[in-house]
């Protein structure tokens, strides 16, 4: 038997949305969601192909990377920038760590805490990523104005913060 779909009930309400989309005339094909998903997709495959000579796949630039810029200095935070629960993450760097890309030190003012540390192999590997993630979103943003460009910025920053204050709301309410 499938597992019923939980709609989440909010307790406090929030400023009604315009209805952009109604049920009897939904089309996904022209959904924002699934254009974003279609363009991230899009984005994924041309990043991890232009990533393929480093032997680098999608799944793990994204955590390399945010180690090397500091976005996370341990397994639980780097899961929880990834989005990942922490027994993929943990998977992950395994992976990463075999092939000698970064490495786990326990850390020194807390026996409990394993920090992640880049190898001379993995600050090598993560030099290319800025260079090929510039060039997959300019040629997947061809033909857009600065104005344009700009004005996308700002939308989907919106869109974010929209996104943010509903999961915040589902925290709240589990309080």
């Amino acid at each position: 038997m499938p597992a019923k779909s939980k709609v989440r009930q909010h307790t406090k309400p929030r400023e009604p949305a315009l209805a952009f989309y109604k049920a009897p005339s939904y089309v996904p094909d022209t959904s924002v969601a699934y254009l974003m998903r279609r363009i991230m997709v899009s984005m994924a495959q041309e990043v991890e192909s232009a990533l393929a000579p480093t032997g680098l796949t999608n799944a793990q630039w994204v955590p390399l990377y945010k180690i090397s810029t500091g976005c996370a200095c341990t397994a639980a935070e780097l899961a929880r920038e990834c989005h990942l629960d922490t027994g993929a993450m943990t998977r992950m760097l395994n992976r990463l760590e075999a092939k000698g890309l970064c490495k786990r030190v326990p850390s020194k003012d807390d026996r409990r805490v394993v920090n992640l540390k880049m190898t001379a192999a993995g600050r090598k590997a993560v030099q290319g990523i800025p260079a090929v993630l510039s060039q997959v979103q300019n040629e997947h943003l061809a033909g857009f104005s600065q104005a344009e460009w700009k004005t996308l910025q700002s939308l989907l920053a919106r869109m974010l913060l929209n996104a943010q204050t509903i999961q915040a709301s589902y925290e709240n309410d589990d309080d």
